[in-house]
């Protein structure tokens, strides 16, 4: 099992987030974060005094997958998020030692399981 994170601009979120479902993986938990990197930061004019923002706006997809997944997830990602500039984002797979999934009591890889209808589910 791993845990596919990832830090992506906010306009490359909803085409990922439609592939995946359409793939069966509507599973994952976003965050607004922001953070710094290459990307250097945007000075701007306020009130006739220039600020440097250097924490850049960002969002965070986190997505539990079986481990035969995890490249289908980041091609998907790698696919919709990569425009060849500095900013595009990173991304992390770490192990997960264990899931339960709380309703049920299941766990293991049955907990991480892609749901081939999903798609149909959220659109028929």
């Amino acid at each position: 099992m791993k845990l596919v994170t990832a830090y992506i601009r906010h306009d490359a979120f909803e085409p990922i987030r439609a592939e995946l479902l359409e793939l069966g993986f509507p599973s994952m938990t976003i965050s607004d974060v922001k953070g710094s990197g290459r990307q250097k930061g945007v000075t701007e004019s306020y009130r006739g005094a220039s600020v440097t923002n250097y924490l850049r706006p960002k969002l965070k997809i986190e997505c539990g997958v079986a481990d035969g997944d995890v490249q289908t997830i980041v091609d998907t990602i790698l696919k919709h998020a990569r425009t060849g500039t500095v900013g595009d984002g990173k991304i992390f797979v770490t192990a997960i030692e264990q899931a339960y999934r709380i309703r049920t009591g299941e766990s293991g890889e049955e907990t991480l399981q892609a749901h081939p209808d999903a798609a149909e589910a959220v659109n028929g």
